[in-house]
This record gives structure tokens, sequence and C-alpha cells, in this order.
């Protein structure tokens, strides 16, 4: 169940939320509808492949400036917008910021059913690259200070003598961390240690030059 998807829509108008329901039932995909941003925060966040169908003017929090807070937190859930509203202003900073679509009110069917199909993918490629990132810092975890210290010495290209002697640790140490290290992440051989620990260091840096981000 986790692999169907689930598209919510906020928007305040009772028909355009039974209208959008109905289309997407059309071709299989669940919707999930609100009249309201604080309605829609109000539910769990999901686990399943999902995008936002939001529109611009609602009472209460506006579609945009919920989508600004939205790239504020780093919270990458793919947002389509809808409006009867619109103008290129808004259309620019909605795409600027990262929406997928801004379709006006009239628009195609098929437009929208692209839209949301280009978002869904979106949020598949979003939700595996983020395991893969979980799955990097659990191994990482997983290393002693010893091991990491020395793995990090690996990376830069020291042999096992110059980095017992930056460690003032003996060379057997050196290669019984260095043997811990590359069992632990799985690598076969020095160039795939290398490419790992290359990995697990961009994601550190990333991490600690990033804001917390809120869970989709």
């Amino acid at each position: 169940m986790t692999d169907l998807p689930v598209v919510h829509i906020i928007d305040d108008d009772p028909s355009v939320r039974a209208a959008l329901e109905d289309l997407l039932a059309s071709v299989g995909i669940e919707a999930q509808t609100d009249a309201s941003v604080a309605a829609f925060m109000a539910r769990p966040r999901s686990e399943r492949p999902t995008c936002l169908i939001l529109d611009i003017r609602m009472p209460g929090q506006s579609g945009m400036d919920f989508h600004r807070n939205m790239v504020r937190q780093g919270w990458t859930l793919p947002v389509i917008f809808i409006t009867g509203h619109g103008d290129i202003a808004m259309s620019v900073e909605a795409m600027k910021n990262g929406a997928v679509e801004f379709l006006t009110k009239p628009f195609r069917e098929q437009d929208l059913l692209d839209a949301i199909q280009r978002a869904l993918d979106l949020d598949r490629r979003q939700r595996t690259e983020a395991a893969g990132q979980h799955a990097l810092q659990h191994l990482a975890a997983t290393l002693t200070q010893g091991e990491l210290a020395v793995a990090r010495l690996v990376v830069q290209g020291l042999l096992n003598k110059q980095i017992a002697d930056r460690l003032h640790v003996s060379e057997i140490t050196v290669k019984v961390r260095r043997r811990h290290a590359m069992d632990k992440l799985g690598a076969q051989n020095l160039a795939e240690f290398v490419r790992i620990m290359d990995r697990i260091d961009a994601l550190q840096n990333s991490c600690d030059g990033s804001t917390d981000l809120q869970n989709t």
C-alpha cells in the first residue's frame, strides 16, 4: 500500500474539491481534500508518494504564504498551484520556489493530470534519495571515533604509516580500524571505501549547513 499515491487538495471551494476528487478517482488516484491549510496540517503526514494541489486564495493562510513557509522549512512536498486569480508575478514566484506547475482556472484536465504525474514522480525520487541518505547516516553512526578518524585520513590519500603518525597510534591499530570501517560500510575495495566516505562527508556538510527538515 505504501507505493500507492495519494494527492492532497486544499481549496476552500467545495465544488472544486469534489470535481478534482472525481477527476482523480477516474484515473485510479486517491485524493484527500481539505478546505484550509490548517485542516491539512492537522492530518498525519503520509508515507506514500504524494503531492499537493493548492489554491492561491483561501480564508486564513493563503496558498502562497503556505508555500513560502514550506520553502523556508525545507519541506520538499511537490506543489501544484491552481487559481482563478493568478498573475504573472505569482506564477514566477511559485515556480522559482519550486512549484511543479501553476495552472489558471479554467485549465485542461489533462494538463493537471500530467502535472500530478510529474509531481508524484518527483516525490518518489525524493523519498528514495532520503531513504538512501538515512541508510548512509545509519552506517556512519556504526563507526567509532577512531575508525572515522582513520577513514577520513584514508580518503585524503595518506598511507597507514602517515595516518599512524598523525593520530599517534600504531600502524597495526590503523590497519585494524581501517578494516573495521570498510567492513561496517560494506566497502569491497579502497575505491568503494573512498566513494562511500565522500558521500558521508558531503551528507554531513549538507546537514550542518541546513535547517531541520519537516517530515513529509
